[in-house]
């Protein structure tokens, strides 16, 4: 049923998609609601509650349609906590000794692409959250500290929470949503009484100076509501509470008492300011903890939540139910099936899941269940870290009518045109609640397993003229739009053909071609932005590998000096021979392409000559590829850092097969021609001529010998290797560190968070493991396996005797990734750095996917819900081959 719904979809005879999980986990302190120059300072959490947000909304386990016209969303209250919990806590970036941190405990468990099905768990604490520790300890820890998380407060030791699972279900219609909340007291020995608050509120549209026209929600019959929006029409909200204990008896039901309010500003808590109306968004917890009755009403307003409220015993449950519809019901039938909806749509989740598993044999173990429940949680994240995103640029610079802004701002100046209002997979909800769009690329590596219309719609949407410059420039991220990512959009692309082609035998070329033809203008925007001698050694700043380099590679340097980098120059290879790929497979369909893909060709040969020139990047005494710092006297001065900057090489590698270059006559012959009158050109990188496997040509920056030398660095376990994949620095510099005495900077291999405050110091690529990189390089390796195949062998783990291929290489590194989340004979997982919670009964099986992970011990880092590249393990598991 759920690929029925696809289906439907696609065809457009329903429109399943139009309500799910979008509603973000974190929207304060982000800067689209930053109206004041600093967005950590201007709209902080503890603003959130009482201030109404501009652009969007935020809850724990929110559920939205695609406009975020209204929200459902939930909060608890345990009688302990100075506030209701309806947004998850965390630190802002100044505030943590990392950065920005979520300190909450909560799992994505289950979701469908049409979101008819989804589920997660959030552990609420019973005694008062400590707030309060977790700001001042963090604040007292430095870089070199780790830091202060909620369970190392000792609120969890004695098992003192609630498990809080939120599921939504849609009914035979598809804008018919069903939730039910389940909340268990998991201690052993004591009562506690638990607060359930099922909110509904509509976005605040009014507030702004464009339209004051306001939607209602009011009492409709007893325990039913409606709500009325110009965009969605009357819509129709009834709660149900029903309790069993822990066996499952039970069953009472009572009536709901309704607490409505405004989603406004509370102005006179905030600034001072007499509220209009005594009415505000923070009414509902006003009212629920303090025991105010003047701050809601009974009757109506733009926010509501129903107050249920049930004293628990050890091991007890209580049930709220919700149902939100088009349709008016009649209240004793309104839930006569919602049990049996969750049932029906739990098996079809099951069924589609087991397609997936099916369609994608994996040869680990027969897929047991542990890397079953690793795929399915990791795809499941990757879901619900969708995200209504709305976003005007030009509105947020200049202000609203209502609220015109008294200073100018120069954040995305260049950027006007940017408009966002679109449901968008993020990298993480809470740490990283906007649009990222090398992120997005990687994401749709996994998204495509589940759910092809929205892989590519998201590619597609990207390269749209409101999210792209006219210079040509993707957008990068909301902080600076402007600044420079890899460029992976013409990568996912091709991977996504493929991946169509491969599982349906259609050639989608409208979908390649539609993207193309925008990379085109962003590859020549790189091209004469980032190569600004014409020398195709390429800059680009930090390319999103924040500190991995000796310095701030965002930052001028003095003197006029310029810094060339191997991996801004290696990514621009690695674009070129995706954009050649793209042109031969257009080129076989309609021949106009074919002088379009002798254009890349001459772009890669051009840049490969380059980085591997005496005058280029690559170390002949080293054999490996640095960055290179000239002076304005053309003096060269290599940084020889070994990093992931060195490894990037590798991924410039494409396969030029037979068929293609039969098919191609003019292409194949402007191939020779260059081996021929131009071998200066071509001799050091792989040689044209050369046939591999299946009369194939290799195209790549590396020939056989560099590809050896460096592969011996790579595959060494004192240099890049670890138990747990590939690291971004070597753990050479451990005991070697390199020191660039120009500038008093060193670099040292960092297994875990970062110690230096380069590019905001909450991530880290001097020593940990990324999975965004580590999958290019398990792809590059089974490339270069595919043209020398077995006859090309290498010592792995590099000094082990043991000779190897390079496919059984990238199984091997896959495994190591993915053991990161696999559950040991102990009941350990890797990624929860041996902390002893995570081995409990009801925590062990709940699987966080972080942003990235210590290079030794595999304990996870950084964001903790990153499936924005981190998912990329449910494709590791699909691709071992059995």
């Amino acid at each position: 049923m759920e690929q029925k719904r696809l289906e439907d979809s696609l065809l457009r005879n329903a429109d399943w998609k139009n309500w799910g999980t979008y509603v973000s986990d974190r929207q304060w302190a982000t800067v689209r609601e930053d109206y004041g120059g600093e967005p950590w300072t201007y709209f902080p959490h503890d603003h959130a509650r009482s201030r109404a947000y501009r652009w969007s909304e935020d809850s724990i386990g929110g559920f939205c349609n695609r406009f975020q016209n209204i929200c459902l969303g939930l909060a608890f209250w345990n009688e302990k906590d100075p506030i209701i919990k309806e947004r998850f806590f965390g630190l802002g970036g100044p505030e943590g000794n990392h950065g920005e941190d979520v300190k909450e405990h909560y799992f994505y468990l289950d979701n469908t692409p049409t979101h008819s099905y989804s589920k997660m768990l959030y552990k609420y604490p019973m005694n008062e959250y400590p707030y309060g520790d977790l700001v001042s300890t963090n604040a007292q820890r430095g870089k070199q500290d780790p830091e202060y998380e909620i369970e190392d407060t000792g609120i969890f030791d004695k098992d003192e929470y609630f498990d809080c699972f939120i599921e939504y279900a849609k009914g035979d219609q598809e804008d018919d949503i069903l939730c039910r909340v389940t909340v268990y007291n998991r201690s052993s020995d004591r009562d506690a009484t638990i607060h359930v608050l099922p909110h509904l509120w509509y976005r605040n549209t009014w507030s702004w100076g464009y339209s004051d026209r306001r939607p209602y929600i009011h009492r409709h019959t007893h325990n039913q509501l409606v709500g009325e929006e110009v965009h969605i029409g009357k819509r129709y909200y009834i709660v149900q509470t029903s309790d069993v204990d822990g066996n499952g008896n039970g069953g009472s039901k009572e009536d709901i008492n309704y607490l409505f309010t405004e989603n406004d500003t509370n102005t006179q808590r905030l600034f001072n300011w007499p509220n209009s109306s005594p009415y505000v968004k923070d009414g509902i917890n006003n009212s629920v903890v303090y025991g105010w009755k003047d701050c809601v009403n009974e009757k109506s307003g733009t926010k509501v939540a129903a107050h249920c409220k049930k004293l628990l015993g050890p091991g007890e449950s209580y049930t709220v139910k919700i149902r939100f519809s088009p349709s008016e019901f009649q209240e004793q039938e309104a839930f006569a099936n919602f049990d049996s909806i969750f049932a029906k749509r739990e098996q079809e989740a099951d069924e589609f899941y087991d397609g997936v598993f099916k369609a994608n044999e994996s040869g680990i173990d027969g897929m047991n269940e542990d890397l079953k429940r690793i795929q399915r949680q990791s795809l499941a994240g990757l879901l619900w870290t969708k995200q209504y995103y709305h976003f005007g640029v030009d509105m947020w610079a200049k202000g609203d009518p209502a609220h015109p802004r008294e200073k100018p701002i120069t954040r995305n100046n260049h950027w006007d045109h940017f408009y966002a209002n679109d449901v968008i997979s993020m990298p993480d909800k809470w740490e990283f609640p906007f649009l990222a769009a090398w992120d997005l690329a990687f994401q749709m590596i996994p998204m495509m397993l589940l759910d092809i219309e929205w892989t590519k719609r998201q590619l597609i949407l990207i390269t749209r003229e409101w999210y792209s410059h006219s210079s040509g420039a993707l957008c990068a991220y909301e902080w600076d739009f402007g600044d420079v990512n890899p460029p992976v959009h013409a990568w996912a692309t091709l991977e996504v053909y493929k991946h169509i082609e491969k599982t349906t035998g259609v050639k989608d070329i409208e979908f390649l071609e539609q993207i193309f033809h925008k990379l085109l203008l962003n590859f020549t925007w790189w091209v004469n932005k980032k190569d600004i001698k014409g020398n195709n050694i390429f800059e680009g700043g930090f390319l999103g590998l924040d500190n991995i380099g000796v310095f701030d590679r965002s930052t001028p340097l003095k003197d006029g000096a310029k810094l060339q980098q191997a991996d801004g120059t290696s990514w621009m290879a690695f674009y070129s021979a995706n954009m050649l790929k793209i042109s031969l497979i257009l080129a076989r369909e309609r021949k106009s392409y074919e002088s379009i893909a002798t254009k890349f060709l001459e772009h890669f040969i051009s840049i490969a000559k380059s980085i591997t020139s005496k005058t280029g990047l690559w170390s002949s005494e080293d054999g490996f590829f640095f960055d290179s710092i000239i002076s304005p006297n053309s003096q060269q001065h290599q940084l020889k850092v070994y990093s992931f900057v060195g490894l990037i090489p590798l991924f410039a590698a494409e396969i030029l097969d037979y068929d293609t270059l039969q098919a191609l006559p003019k292409f194949k012959e402007r191939l020779d021609w260059f081996v021929k009158y131009r071998p200066n050109l071509v001799k050091n990188i792989a040689p044209f001529t050369a046939l591999g496997q299946n009369k194939s040509r290799l195209l790549s920056i590396v020939n056989r010998e560099k590809l050896e030398l460096i592969l011996k660095k790579m595959l060494d376990e004192d240099w890049f290797l670890s138990e747990n994949g590939i690291r971004s620095l070597s753990k050479h510099h451990k005991d070697h560190p390199f020191t660039f005495e120009e500038m008093d900077a060193c670099v040292g291999y960092v297994p875990g968070e970062s110690d230096v405050y380069i590019m905001g110091s909450n991530s880290n690529w001097r020593g940990p493991v990324w999975f965004a990189v580590n999958y290019l390089m398990i792809q590059s390796l089974r490339t270069y396996h595919e043209y020398y195949g077995d006859e090309f062998q290498i010592e792995y783990p590099t000094n082990s005797g043991n000779l190897l291929t390079l496919d059984i290489i990238a199984d091997d590194i896959s495994k190591r990734l993915i053991s990161i989340f696999q559950e040991n004979p102990d009941g350990t997982r890797k990624f929860a750095g041996g902390k002893p919670i995570f081995a409990k009964k009801h925590w062990k099986d709940n699987i966080l996917f972080n942003e990235y992970f210590h290079g030794d011990s595999g304990a996870g880092l950084g964001a903790s819900h990153q499936t924005g590249w981190t998912a990329l393990v449910a494709k590791l598991i699909n691709e071992i081959k059995k």
